[in-house]
């Protein structure tokens, strides 16, 4: 018997060999077309360690040895490290993902600055994520640099395969970004690193609670020679905390990563599938709304090393949406469908020499939907579908970064045309600056333009309370920002103030109570400006005190918004449902602390929201009343237990129990408590 099992072994164990070096032979065979050309940068770089990152090349162009430690962001087209960005860059790490009492990408969120969460459905089911007062159309969302952002709608943009173990940080870069990010990047972008395992680990997670939540994780990484293969899956489910609110969430995500002569190439492929219901999600006339949608992408991504880096990429994303306005009663029922697809190639290359980096590249991005409800007639229809509609956007793009011993600067710009858009190049510059004032203390500075083409439910989502308008213009912002960041081991800040002008916004109104939502674009003739500053303060209480005392970090966020709308919107449109919308003031602190027990910790989240702007609140299906959005405070907290490779976790979200609302109508939940167990194998 024991026989028997060993030769099965040594098969297995020979087969295993066997297809890890054909599959280790195609891959070669693969790189070589999507790298285009690697071999001959490997060959330049031949002089330098083909292990050593670009800035590590000589002395007089490298960036001093101890920045070498620090977050490299995507501030700019360059990599560059966090203290030299020309930007206030929120980072979420993975400490603090551990930390928060939170079940998505979304509700963590909520606990940054200069971050409005409008939540539909909570845990992940749909948020519309917006920054410093733009609208969540304008955000791009990116995984991992990849562009995920969904043409038909923002409210879809995190349909998203990522669950919160695969989270290494997530990058919030606010004010225009079409240069960096691409051309819809008009507010900023949201970028989601995962985790890039080195060695062979497992880990799992389970949790539960009260409205029937149940969720369950799973995260494995394998590595074979010089690559790594990571796959996660995740499950989440709740009855809901109201009438029609329940969800079931599934998502898996594959990752693989190959080290190719000092370059490296990665494979990712995800598929995110929710059911919920829709409880008044866009129309309170019909609460009993339900979304079923389905999303999968496949990207692969190139980086060769040395002097000349090229990076390319390819990527594919798409999006099934199937919508019931009554659920349930089939003899009532209405479905939409659509179908998204984009399609994008991204080629960039980085020069490093004596003054800097050469940035230069483009990208070519195919963006398509077939659908019941969005786009032209078809003259055939194709199965379910009877519209459907298509456009491209090409865009050429240049930054140089100079960098010397205090100064960075960046200049660039990115030439960019939609096939929407006929016979219309356009051309948006970006300057970005930062000065070392001493260390741990910089000065930055920085001017953005951008632009936003109309998702197409802007352009064509007509129903008996919605009127969509295909001759909406592209959206332009241009951004400026100015202000100091400072570090040392003690303490940490950031202090910035913002100001955005925005022309052709394209919002949501409605004249009056009986009539329908309208897609216009604000006046052409006026612009509108917004305003602002935001402060951050990070103390790092377990340096300044002893090591032994309870206190670990504390963290104070706070941002102040205001509008100049002189178009005359708030008075021939009372109600606006998304450019006049906006947080006015947010603060958010958190306290992380240990208790009494060896292992046991505390984190404290606080949120205090005042948003400006007005809703329609319903008294009953046919009768509303103009409302002023009420200031809230929501206070949250995570109990942790810690031992070896063990977690025991406890969250208690909205303690005080407080009623408020983030988008007109919809309730969001009181008091939630969910606790779970994590076990990791490293």
């Amino acid at each position: 018997m024991y026989k028997k099992k060993e030769k099965k072994s040594i098969r297995f164990k020979r087969f295993v060999r066997k297809s890890y070096s054909v599959f280790n032979s195609l891959h070669k065979v693969i790189s070589i077309g999507v790298l285009s050309g690697s071999a001959l940068v490997c060959a330049h770089a031949a002089s330098v360690n083909p292990v050593e990152r670009v800035f590590v090349e000589t002395a007089k162009d490298s960036i001093p040895q101890k920045e070498l430690d620090e977050i490299v962001v995507s501030a700019s087209k360059a990599d560059l490290p966090l203290s030299r960005a020309a930007k206030i860059v929120t980072v979420i790490s993975r400490q603090d993902v551990e930390r928060a009492p939170v079940q998505s990408i979304q509700d963590l969120l909520n606990y940054a600055a200069g971050v409005d969460v409008l939540q539909r459905g909570r845990h992940g089911v749909q948020a519309d994520i917006s920054l410093r007062g733009g609208s969540f159309d304008q955000v791009a969302i990116l995984l991992n640099g990849i562009n995920l952002s969904n043409p038909q709608t923002g409210h879809y943009s995190f349909d998203i395969p990522v669950n919160l173990s695969d989270i290494e940080r997530i990058e919030i870069v606010k004010g225009s970004s079409s240069l960096i990010f691409g051309a819809n990047a008009l507010a900023g972008a949201i970028n989601i690193i995962t985790k890039k395992d080195s060695e062979t680990s497992l880990y799992a997670k389970a949790e539960g609670g009260m409205h029937g939540l149940f969720a369950a994780e799973a995260r494995g990484a394998y590595k074979i020679g010089q690559s790594v293969h990571r796959l996660s899956a995740g499950r989440s489910h709740s009855d809901g905390y109201i009438a029609n609110s329940d969800y079931d969430i599934a998502n898996v995500l594959w990752q693989s990563r190959f080290g190719i002569d000092g370059s490296t190439l990665d494979f990712q492929l995800g598929y995110n599938d929710k059911a919920y219901g829709a409880n008044t999600f866009y129309s309170a006339a019909y609460p009993n709304q339900f979304e079923d949608t389905r999303s999968v992408f496949a990207s692969v991504k190139g980086e060769t090393n040395g002097r000349l880096k090229i990076i390319p990429m390819l990527y594919w994303n798409r999006h099934f949406d199937e919508y019931q306005l009554i659920r349930g009663d089939e003899s009532k029922v209405k479905y939409n469908h659509h179908r998204s697809d984009v399609f994008g190639i991204n080629l960039n290359f980085q020069y490093a020499w004596a003054l800097g980096i050469l940035s230069f590249g483009g990208e070519f991005r195919n963006e398509g939907i077939l659908s019941t409800v969005l786009g032209e007639t078809m003259p055939n229809a194709i199965g379910k579908y009877a519209r459907s509609y298509n456009r491209s956007n090409i865009s050429q793009f240049v930054e140089h970064s100079f960098l010397w011993d205090k100064v960075t600067l960046s200049l660039g710009g990115l030439l960019n045309y939609n096939t929407a858009i006929v016979n219309n190049f356009a051309f948006y510059p970006s300057v970005n600056t930062s000065f070392r004032v001493a260390d741990g203390s910089n000065l930055f500075a920085s001017w953005n333009k951008a632009t936003r083409m109309p998702t197409f439910t802007d352009l064509y989502y007509n129903t008996p309370t919605h009127a969509g308008n295909d001759s909406l213009l592209a959206e332009k912002n241009q951004s400026f920002e100015a202000g100091i960041k400072y570090r040392n081991p003690y303490v940490g800040g950031s202090l910035s103030l913002f100001y955005n002008v925005g022309e052709n916004l394209i919002d949501w109104v409605q004249p009056d109570a009986e009539g329908k939502w309208q897609a216009i674009n604000l006046s052409a003739e006026k612009k509108l400006k917004s305003k602002g500053f935001e402060a951050n303060v990070s103390l790092f209480l377990d340096r300044i005190f002893d090591e032994s005392q309870a206190f670990r970090s504390l963290q104070v966020g706070y941002t102040y918004l205001s509008q100049d709308n002189n178009s005359g919107q708030e008075i021939n449109n009372p109600v606006s449902m998304y450019v006049c919308n906006y947080l006015k003031n947010k603060l958010t602190a958190t306290l992380n602390h240990d208790l009494f027990l060896k292992g046991l910790s505390v984190s404290w989240n606080l949120r205090f929201q005042d948003r400006a702007g007005s809703y329609r609140k319903y008294i009953d299906k046919s009768t509303s009343v103009k409302t002023e959005y009420s200031p809230f405070a929501i206070l949250d907290a995570k109990m942790n237990y810690a031992r070896k490779n063990m977690n025991v976790f406890v969250n208690l979200n909205n303690i005080f129990n407080r009623t408020y609302v983030d988008l007109g109508n919809i309730p969001q939940p009181g008091f939630w408590l969910t606790g779970g167990i994590a076990y990791q194998i490293r």
